[in-house]
């Protein structure tokens, strides 16, 4: 095995026993379900507090979770490009001709493996709707979407169910509404309905 990969097996490792370690000490509950398939859309909710984003790493860190997420391409640049990049983060051009969804899908069209994680309540503030872009990043790039959550009331983080979208969001929303809807927030007052708009 080389070097480089060999140090590489033994981070991997180390973060994987110390987010384990740090989930149990703090009384955190792991519910993993890990998708068979190499490449998906992994959306995360609710989202009410600055703890979810650290708790969703150490459940990454926990299995060994290769994530990917969107940026836009002006926060990529010099040093950072190789910093960001190596945490997984994806420089998209909002104003480029070829949109975010076709930019995303070819990213996914050449890749072996992808995991893609979006938030689609987008703030921690509660909100009326959903942003629908991570359903129709799943269209295009025919992945299915898996559901990932943090469920305050009973301390579990989790990664759950697949389902590759139909093309009809009202419908496929009804799933994922019925999923995520005795999942609790830190702060449940923040969490709006569980509704999207039809146009992304």
């Amino acid at each position: 095995m080389p070097i480089v990969m060999f140090w590489r097996f033994e981070l991997n490792s180390l973060l994987k026993f110390i987010a384990k370690k740090a989930l149990k000490t703090f009384g955190w509950n792991l519910k993993i379900i890990l998708p068979e398939e190499n490449k998906f859309v992994l959306i995360g909710a609710p989202h009410t507090s600055n703890w979810d984003f650290p708790l969703a790493l150490l459940a990454f860190w926990s299995v060994d979770i290769k994530i990917h997420w969107i940026g836009k391409n002006q926060l990529f640049r010099g040093p950072l490009y190789y910093f960001l990049t190596a945490l997984g983060g994806i420089p998209v051009n909002r104003k480029s001709s070829h949109g975010v969804i076709e930019q995303i899908k070819d990213r996914f069209n050449h890749a072996e493996q992808m995991v893609l994680a979006i938030a689609p309540e987008g703030t921690r503030s509660k909100v009326e709707y959903w942003k629908s872009g991570f359903y129709y990043i799943a269209l295009a790039a025919k992945v299915p979407i898996c559901f990932g959550y943090i469920d305050y009331s009973t301390r579990t983080l989790g990664f759950h169910r697949l389902i590759q979208p139909s093309g009809d969001i009202e419908k496929d929303m009804e799933l994922i509404s019925e999923f995520y809807q005795n999942i609790a927030g830190k702060y449940p007052h923040k969490q709006g309905p569980l509704r999207i708009r039809s146009k992304f």
